[in-house]
């Protein structure tokens, strides 16, 4: 790394080679100094080794240096320094992001055709998280953010309706009961069942949002009798005669209308083989 005057004064052969010499070697090291070399011109590109580690590439523009990159030695890499330069990541087989990255109200696509739009909220706390997965699992799209609960709402374009392709399924999750009562979220566990140990009744569900539809198996272990909370309301305003029978399944199907669970279906008395 060197730097020079670039004047090569009128001398002996063996100095002016010396000078010539040194005068290459500072071309070719790109005017390498912990300072600006004295022969700055408006023009002049010149590597500040400052950090040996990380120098920066810097140009003269007659009344000041401009830094334009750090060259960082140990990850070969090229770091610009004006947020207003294009980089071309055609090449770039593992980009890789320093922080979030500000689409500028701009969508991702082709250049020519929008692929995904995003759009802002200057208040926001919460977002979209995306998980890949390993072999034999999903990957996984779940809202997070700031607040404890957090939804995913799908809102369609004027008339347009929202399309499941293949099987659309809310898993079976189990309801125990304890003291001779089944507490149900209805939120966690939409799709219900309830395997019994005992006589037992189902409490008013928590987490009930008006509209929403939930269904329960209840497989009898037993000759257990089951009842209701008064906040389901049965056709004809009467519970059915459950089956209490050990081997059997009943299934219900409720819908809430904002104050109460209403019965929407039910089949009793099934074999559960």
């Amino acid at each position: 790394m060197a730097q020079h005057d670039y004047d090569i004064a009128n001398q002996s052969f063996p100095a002016f080679r010396t000078d010539l010499n040194n005068v290459l070697g500072a071309i070719n090291s790109s005017n390498s100094g912990t300072s600006r070399p004295s022969s700055a011109v408006a023009g002049t590109i010149w590597l500040d080794t400052t950090s040996a580690t990380t120098p920066t590439l810097k140009y003269y523009d007659g009344a000041g240096d401009i830094s334009l990159a750090t060259l960082d030695h140990s990850a070969n890499t090229v770091n610009w320094l004006d947020s207003t330069v294009s980089a071309d990541l055609v090449n770039d087989t593992s980009p890789q992001l320093g922080g979030q990255l500000d689409v500028n109200g701009n969508a991702i696509g082709d250049g020519t055709l929008e692929l995904l739009k995003f759009s802002e909220t200057g208040s926001a706390v919460n977002e979209f998280t995306i998980a890949n997965a390993s072999t034999g699992n999903n990957p996984v799209l779940s809202a997070t953010g700031g607040d404890t609960n957090v939804g995913i709402e799908f809102t369609t374009k004027g008339t347009g309706t929202i399309k499941f392709n293949d099987l659309a399924y809310i898993p079976q999750q189990a309801l125990t009961s304890s003291s001779n009562a089944v507490a149900w979220d209805t939120q966690a566990k939409p799709n219900a069942y309830h395997l019994t140990s005992e006589n037992t009744t189902f409490s008013a569900p928590t987490n009930a949002v008006e509209g929403a539809f939930i269904c329960v198996e209840i497989n009898y272990n037993g000759s257990h009798t089951i009842a209701f909370n008064t906040v389901f309301e049965f056709a004809g305003s009467t519970a059915p005669t459950f089956t209490s029978t050990d081997g059997k399944t009943d299934i219900l199907v409720f819908k809430y209308n904002g104050s109460i669970w209403q019965e929407v279906g039910r089949t009793l008395n099934l074999s559960e083989s």
